[in-house]
């Protein structure tokens, strides 16, 4: 299979790579060592005259706004099957690429795997949410936080790392790990202290901020492309109605739904502060 491309940016490879499929050309991710590490691959060599001639037109002008109409289409779905991805090192690279995204993941993990070895009771009592007025007498400002740690089952944390470490992963490598941190912070602070006023202070998980962050990429697709970050229109109604159903008594279990639309809403409104206010990223 020939390598068409590398390049020195992720973000260009993928802005080329949804291009690419959206034309008919299969073509695959492949993340390698060097200066240029973010290659693509034609997976089909019959297809290749095409390949290079939509390349070139990439090269003379990779500014042209048909390519961010085509990532916004696609919904920056590339292929990431190339033999490169099977050793560790991709791996351990993306996490020293995204420390926020791992941390946040490993302090989930830690907490459930000791609330599953009978520590659960200490740990509610230690990351249980407290209003404000409350911490100001105790100053233990973390329960603003705490209940985005807890999880209460295999499927609730599971669904929650899988979102964050996709989308805190792009985030994090497109707009930095401090961006990042402040997501989390509004995301967190916002729907948990939201989940309280609705239901007291029994409840957990990291849901808030991963409406949050789906909200943040979800508006930056629409509001600056360039920037690389966006959810597929399938997905977007999949959350949106997954949203919806958390209100009705038709799922099998108990939704935070006010964290949940509260982390989505300030995750919005963060998209339009930094697209309209940020720095340009293009």
């Amino acid at each position: 299979m020939p390598q068409l491309i590398a390049f020195a940016r992720e973000r260009d490879a993928r802005l080329l790579a949804n291009y690419l499929q959206l034309n008919g050309i299969t073509v695959s991710y492949q993340l390698d060592e060097g200066e240029h590490p973010h290659s693509l691959v034609l997976m089909h060599e019959s297809q290749l005259a095409q390949a290079r001639t939509l390349v070139e037109e990439f090269i003379r002008n990779p500014q042209d706004k048909k390519y961010q109409q085509a990532a916004w289409q696609q919904g920056s779905i590339v292929s990431m099957q190339a033999s490169g991805q099977k050793s560790l090192l991709p791996l351990l690279r993306k996490g020293l690429l995204s420390p926020l995204t791992s941390i946040v993941l490993a302090l989930c993990l830690l907490v459930y795997l000791a609330s599953v070895l009978g520590w659960f009771a200490p740990l509610h009592q230690v990351l249980i949410f407290q209003p404000l007025s409350q911490l100001a007498e105790t100053h233990q400002w973390w329960r603003l936080l705490g209940p985005a740690f807890m999880h209460f089952s295999v499927l609730h944390i599971v669904f929650n790392l899988l979102w964050w470490g996709v989308l805190g992963t792009q985030i994090e490598q497109r707009l930095g790990s401090i961006n990042l941190l402040l997501i989390f912070l509004f995301t967190a602070i916002f729907s948990n202290y939201a989940q309280y006023l609705a239901s007291g202070p029994n409840f957990g998980g990291l849901s808030g901020v991963v409406y949050g962050v789906m909200g943040f990429v979800w508006w930056c697709g629409i509001l600056r492309p360039a920037w690389g970050l966006s959810l597929s229109k399938p997905l977007v109604g999949f959350i949106l109605i997954w949203l919806i159903l958390g209100y009705t008594d038709m799922l099998w279990v108990k939704m935070a739904n006010t964290a949940h639309t509260v982390g989505l809403l300030t995750g919005c409104v963060l998209a339009l502060v930094y697209t309209r206010f940020g720095k340009n990223r293009s």
